[in-house]
Order: C-alpha cells, then structure tokens, then sequence
C-alpha cells in the first residue's frame, strides 16, 4: 500500500515541503483557503504528484479529526508536516491564537491517532518561539504544554482581551508549538512514531516578505544582517530540514526543535543585531 504524505497548509513552505517529499506517496494537502488549495493541488498533479486536496480548518478539532481520518483511509500515514500559520501582518489576536496555537495542538491531537509505526511529524514553529524561551513564567509555560487543546484559550493569560498584540500573541503561539510537541513526543512514541518542530527564521515565502513590508520590516533586516549568513532563509532551505525530520536519518530524534533561522537567534544571544535574547 502506498503511504501517505500529509502536509496541512499549502503556503511557500508546504508546498515546497511536498515536492521535497511527495514522489511516490500519496499526497494529502489540507487548507483553509480553497483557491490556493486548488492551484497547488493542480500544479503538483501536473509535475506528476498522486495529490488529493483537503479543505481543513485548523482551528477545529472535528475538521483536523476528519483530516486525519481521511488521510488514514488512503494508506499508512508515515510523514506529516503542518505548516499552516498567520503573521502578525496577517491577522489579529483571537485568529493567531486559534490559528497557529490551537490549529497546531490540534493536528498534534489528530494525527497522533493515527500516525504509522515508523511514521513522523513536523511543526512549523518560528524562531521567535526561541526568542520567547526562558522570557515566560514556568507556570505559563506548564499551561502551554499541558493544558486540553480544546481549553488552551480559556488560559487566564489568553482569554478576555489580555493579548493585544499580534506580535506577542504569535510568540506565545510559536513557544507553546515548541512546547507542545516535546509533549506529544511521548503519545507519538507510544504507536512507534517521532515528532518534531522546525523554527525558522526570516523565510522567503509571501507571508514573510508581507512580515518585511510591515511595521517589523526594519528590525527583520537588521537581525537578517547581523547572522552569521546574512541572507533570507528559502522554502528550500525548510524543506531539507522537513526533509531530516521526516527520514530514517533521524531515526533517534524526537521532541525536540531544529532551528533553522541562518544564525539570527545565535547572533543576537551573541549580542550582534538589535538586542540579545
């Protein structure tokens, strides 16, 4: 039976992802937004991909549940990469919250249901999750990690307006997928399957050049220009590391986040660019 590559979110990442691993799988591609969907479902079938499209809302348990049950019903589900987000510039608080907090613990929830024996995961993170690291209570962090997907926004620190900034909402988010995923390690390892998250940096894709146009657009470069490579990270660039995560090679790595930024965070904790973190 083929096996099955899942990948939720068909932005710059997933879809590069999916051509780095979609030859010879069967290859689920899940979002929200049906247009884009299409396009890239056609675009693969046209290179030769075996695609079937899914339109998935990640904010809801019962709409990734379904995902994960339809991608099971096609083969042994051996690689899944969620890469479905929004930015700052993108959205308000509530949506990056539902979005790129709760839509990750949910796909976490789902496929760790159902993911093969042998199979992994990957989670898009960011970096500034990392950046986040060691800013958070513990208790924030606990809560974070442990709490119910289903009442991760009934936190105290979450509900009732007390984000207001997309800024900070999607760090929160972005730490809490880091977080998440060293937890669900554990569900995932008890059906013989590893999961894992990749942080990347200031990444070329549309949602990162709007990130460069926007109110941030001067501190990215700043920061772009103090690493150590000096350059935007390329959708090719996280599909490699997907690419590891993904494979035999990583057989022993579990729970854990690849950060993938060109040097950034290690610059600015080097005291280069804007601030250390």
């Amino acid at each position: 039976m083929t096996d099955v590559l899942v990948v939720v979110g068909v932005g710059g990442m997933g879809e590069a992802i999916a051509r780095r691993l979609g030859a010879g799988k069967r290859v689920v591609l899940a979002d929200f937004a049906a247009p884009a969907l299409e396009r890239v479902a056609a675009g693969l079938r046209g290179d030769g991909f075996d695609v079937v499209p899914h339109r998935v809302d990640v904010s809801s348990a019962e709409s990734v549940a379904e995902l994960a049950q339809v991608a099971a019903g096609l083969g042994p589900v051996r690689q899944i990469a969620h890469t479905a987000g929004l930015s700052p510039v993108q959205a308000p608080v509530e949506a990056i919250l539902r979005v790129d907090l709760v839509g990750v613990a949910n796909s976490l929830d789902a496929f760790g249901a159902v993911v093969a024996d042998g199979g992994a995961g990957v989670v898009i993170a960011s970096m500034a999750g990392s950046m986040a690291a060691g800013r958070f209570p513990a208790e924030m962090e606990a809560a974070l990690t442990t709490t119910p997907s289903d009442a991760l926004l009934d936190l105290p620190f979450l509900r009732d307006g007390a984000v207001t900034d997309p800024g900070a909402a999607y760090g929160i988010a972005k730490r809490a997928n880091q977080l998440r995923v060293q937890s669900a390690s554990l569900v995932w390892g008890a059906r013989g399957a590893r999961v894992n998250s990749i942080s990347p940096g200031v990444i070329s894709t549309p949602m990162g050049r709007q990130e460069l146009e926007g109110e941030s657009g001067v501190m990215m470069r700043q920061m772009v220009q103090a690493s150590a490579t000096r350059r935007l990270g390329t959708p090719h660039d996280i599909a490699e590391a997907a690419a590891f995560l993904l494979g035999g090679s990583s057989a022993f790595v579990t729970g854990t986040d690849l950060l993938v930024d060109g040097g950034v965070v290690a610059a600015m904790r080097a005291g280069a660019g804007t601030a250390a973190v």
